[in-house]
C-alpha cells in the first residue's frame, strides 16, 4: 500500500524574535535561519521517517532543489515533483518568539502551479486502496479529490491554512480529517467552544469520516461513527512549534497504515510531536522511529 501526497514544498526563512512583531511595530531579528519546510514536505518526511512507502508530487523553482534532497534524505520518492524554471519555490517567512511560539506569513510560488495533467500522469502509478494526503498550499484540490476518489483512494485531508477553496470541495469524499478547532469550527459554520459538541456536530456531518481533532495543550480526539479515544500530550520545552502539527499527521498516517489501532497511532504521533517541538526548524526537526524509542524509553527509565 502505498501513500502519495501531493502537497506544498517551501523555503522557510526563520526570524528568532523576542516577540511576534505588532502592527505598525519594528524590531530587530536576533538570527535568520533556513530550512526545507511547508505542510506537504514536512508531512512527508514524517511518513518517510515513520517508514511509510511514500511518494510526494508538487512543484519547486529551480531554487528549491534541496527541498528534493531533503525529501529522499527521508525516504521519500520525489519521482512527481516537477521544477518550472519560469517560477520562484513557495516560501514562510516566520516569525519565531521566545516561547516557540510562530507566526507565518505564506507565498505560494510554484505550489499554485500544479496542472490537471500533472495530476493525471501522477495519480496513473496508484490504484485502488492507495492513500492521497492533502493540505491546502497547492492549487487544484477539487480536482485531485474528484480523481483520487474515481480511483478508490483513500483521502486524507488536513486543511489547513483554512479557506474558501476548503469549503468548496466535496468534503463528503474525505476518509480522513486532521484538524484543529479552529478548523473544525469554520468547515461546520458553527460558533460552539465546547470541544466534543464540536466532534459530533463534525461526526453528524461526515458519518463515515475518521476525525483527528488536534488540541494544542490539550491533546487530541479521535471519533468516527462508533469510536471515541482521547490522547494527552507529552510535555516538553518548546522550542519551535512550526512542524509539531505535520508530524503529528504523518505519524498518525504512517502507524494505521502499519495496521495499528487507533490509539496507538495517536500516542506514537503525539511522541514524536513532542520531539518535534523540542527542535529548531520544520521537516528537520522531525524526528525517526527509532529517535521516538530512544527518547521515551529514556524517559520511562528515569521515572
Amino acid at each position: 500500500m502505498k501513500v502519495l501526497n501531493f502537497g506544498s514544498l517551501n523555503i522557510d526563512y526563520v526570524y528568532k524574535l523576542d516577540h511576534i512583531v505588532e502592527k505598525g511595530e519594528t524590531i530587530s531579528s536576533d538570527c535568520l535561519q533556513v530550512y526545507p519546510g511547508g505542510k506537504g514536505l514536512n508531512q512527508s518526511v514524517a511518513l518517510g521517517k515513520a517508514g511509510a512507502t511514500v511518494y510526494h508530487a508538487g512543484a519547486i523553482g529551480e531554487e528549491g532543489q534541496f527541498l528534493l534532497e531533503c525529501l529522499k534524505e527521508a525516504n521519500v520518492n520525489t519521482d512527481f515533483v516537477n521544477v518550472i524554471s519560469e517560477e520562484k519555490s513557495g516560501h514562510a517567512i516566520i516569525q519565531n518568539d521566545k516561547d516557540g511560539e510562530n507566526c507565518i506569513l505564506l507565498f505560494g510560488g510554484a505550489n499554485q502551479r500544479i496542472t490537471k495533467e500533472q495530476i493525471d500522469k501522477t495519480l496513473a502509478h496508484f490504484e485502488h486502496g492507495d492513500y492521497l494526503v492533502l493540505q491546502n498550499e497547492i492549487n487544484e484540490l477539487s480536482y485531485l479529490v474528484e480523481k483520487a476518489y474515481e480511483k478508490g483512494m483513500k483521502i486524507v485531508l488536513n486543511p489547513s491554512p483554512l479557506n474558501e477553496k476548503i469549503l468548496v470541495l466535496p468534503l463528503e469524499k474525505i476518509d480522513y480529517f486532521l484538524l484543529n478547532e479552529i478548523e473544525g469550527r469554520q468547515i461546520l459554520k458553527a460558533d460552539t467552544e465546547d470541544v466534543e459538541q464540536l466532534l459530533e456536530q463534525l461526526c453528524e456531518k461526515f458519518p463515515k469520516a475518521h476525525i483527528v481533532l488536534t488540541l494544542g495543550k490539550d491533546g487530541s480526539k479521535y471519533a468516527n461513527g462508533i469510536k471515541r479515544i482521547n490522547q494527552g500530550i507529552y510535555k516538553v520545552k518548546a522550542v519551535d512549534t512550526t512542524a509539531a502539527g505535520d508530524t503529528f499527521s504523518g505519524y498518525f498516517i504512517a502507524s494505521i497504515l502499519e495496521g495499528k489501532e487507533v490509539k496507538e497511532a495517536l500516542d506514537i504521533a503525539a511522541k514524536a510531536s513532542a520531539i518535534a517541538v523540542s527542535r529548531n526548524g520544520a521537516g528537520v526537526s522531525i524526528p525517526t522511529r527509532k529517535e521516538i524509542e530512544i527518547t521515551w524509553n529514556r524517559t520511562k527509565d528515569m521515572k
